[in-house]
Order: C-alpha cells, then structure tokens, then sequence
C-alpha cells in the first residue's frame, strides 16, 4: 500500500513539473511571436509617418525612389497564388490521406508515405531551380512568357502538397476504430463510412492541415521568386508575371535604406495580418462545423 501511495505522489510531482514546464515553452512561444509583431511596428513607423498607412493600398504604383508605396498589386499577387494553391493541393491531399489509409495495400502504403515525407524535406530552393528550368519553360510554351501566376499556383501547389498529406492521414489514422466497426456493422459501406464517419470525425485535424498548408504558402519566397516573373502589376490572367510580398522583400531588402526599407516591413506586417486573418477565419469555420 505505501509503494502504491509513492507511485501516486511521484506521478503527481512528475505530471506537476510538466505541466509547468509546458505552460513556460508556451509563453515563450508567445513572447516571441510578439516580440516579432512589435519589432516589425518599430522598423515600420519611419515610413508610417511620414506617408501614413492609407498610401500603401491607394498609390499609383510600386516606386519607392520616387516616393511610391503602393503593396496592393503583390498583396493581390500573394493571395491569388496562395488561394490557387490551396484549392487544389487540399483536395488532392485528403484522397491521397484516404487512399493511404483506408485503400492502400500495406507495401504500397509504406512507399507511398515515405515518397511524400521526401517530399516535404525537398528545400525550396530545389523546387524554384526545377520550376524555373522545367515548369516555366512548359508553360511559355503553351502562352509565353512562362514565369507567371500559374507557374508559382502550381510550384506552390506541389510544394503544400506534403503538408496537407501527411497531417490529414494523421488525423485519419487517430479516428476510433470502434467508429468504423460501428458503422460496418450497421452496413455502411467502405466509401460510406469514410464520408460520414471517419471524415467529420477527423474534421478539426483536416483544418489544421489547411491552416500550415495556407501558412506555408503565404511565407514561401524562393520558390515564388524564381517561377513568377516579379513584375509589379495586378495580373489580367493566370499567364501574367506577378510579384509576390515576400519575393519583394527578398529582392529589396539587400539594398534598401530610409524609407523604403521601413516600407519593406509595413509588408512584413501585412504579411501578419492576413496570415492572422486566415488563421482566425480557419479556426472560426473549424469550431463552428465542430460544435454544430
């Protein structure tokens, strides 16, 4: 009885100091977080006021050697090439989580998995190097000049690909089997099942896939920057060149001074809200489908 108490009191200690030591790593990771938001807020205020807020998004264009600081065109260009992305990489990375899960034989599922988890590791680089060399000559052909919206839609896709795979099949693979004795007993089919069962149950971790997927997707600058052509402009087709705000960062920053380097990270700050935005949205719409 007394080694039973000891037990006890030394999980309760151990539980005591993780939980702890848990709460102080996410105040960390909080304080960073808000230390990035405000360094970005000091570095930026040069420029804000000197030319206010406002003229980021009502400027006749992107020239700020001549006192221009118009972000619309590569804010547009961000969500645009974020926005295609995701539409196409999120539905192919949950069939292909399904597939691996519930239809792959167990050899085919093992390949399968360590082929998208290599994937993932490719450095962005590497996927720009290709696009540049292989995609964006593909699609010059079919429209010149190559290096544009679709090309940085599709890198991007074949990039966020991994993301959404991988963390979908987790949440699949964490769903109950009781869930899916259950309703094979009541005589749902395999499909079935999978629709009615096993996917709203794996709802909130699918949405976490869509919340990295889109975050990486936004951050992403190599790659964009190498396939998207960076001309400043609204694009009238997926065949135009874009630039993207974190291609514009990379490209300017090297040479940047005064006022047009604060600008540079009233982009950064953008860049924060509309990942804060998107983030907020994704979880609004996770816990209201949820909690239905």
């Amino acid at each position: 009885m007394t080694l039973f108490k000891n037990k006890i009191l030394s999980s309760s200690r151990n539980d005591f100091w993780l939980i702890w030591i848990l709460r102080c790593l996410g105040v960390m990771a909080g304080a960073i977080a808000l230390l990035i938001v405000v360094f970005l807020i000091l570095e930026s205020l040069q420029v804000l006021n000197h030319i206010g807020f406002t003229r980021f998004f009502t400027d006749s264009s992107w020239n700020p050697s001549a006192g221009l600081y118009n972000l619309s065109p590569m804010l547009l260009g961000t969500i645009l090439a974020m926005g295609g992305s995701v539409l196409i990489a999120t539905p192919i990375g949950i069939i292909s989580a399904v597939f691996l899960q519930f239809y792959a034989p167990p050899y085919v599922a093992g390949l399968y998995r360590r082929t998208i988890e290599l994937l993932a590791g490719i450095p962005s680089v590497v996927y720009g190097f290709w696009g540049l060399v292989v995609l964006a000559p593909l699609i010059g052909k079919i429209h010149p000049p190559g290096p544009s919206l679709l090309a940085g839609i599709a890198i991007l896709t074949v990039m966020i690909l991994p993301t959404v795979a991988l963390v979908s099949h987790a949440s699949l693979a964490k769903v109950p089997v009781s869930y899916i004795q259950g309703a094979t007993a009541l005589g749902l089919s395999r499909w079935a099942t999978i629709r009615k069962v096993v996917l709203p149950a794996a709802k909130s971790g699918l949405f976490t896939g869509l919340i990295l997927e889109t975050g990486r997707a936004i951050g992403e600058t190599m790659a964009i920057l190498m396939v998207c052509g960076n001309v400043v402009q609204v694009p009238k087709s997926i065949f135009d060149p874009i630039r993207t705000l974190t291609a514009n960062i990379a490209l300017e920053m090297a040479y940047a001074t005064g006022d047009h380097r604060s600008a540079l990270f009233v982009s950064g700050l953008v860049l924060m809200g509309l990942i804060t935005l998107l983030v907020g949205v994704a979880e609004v719409i996770s816990q209201g489908k949820i909690y239905q």
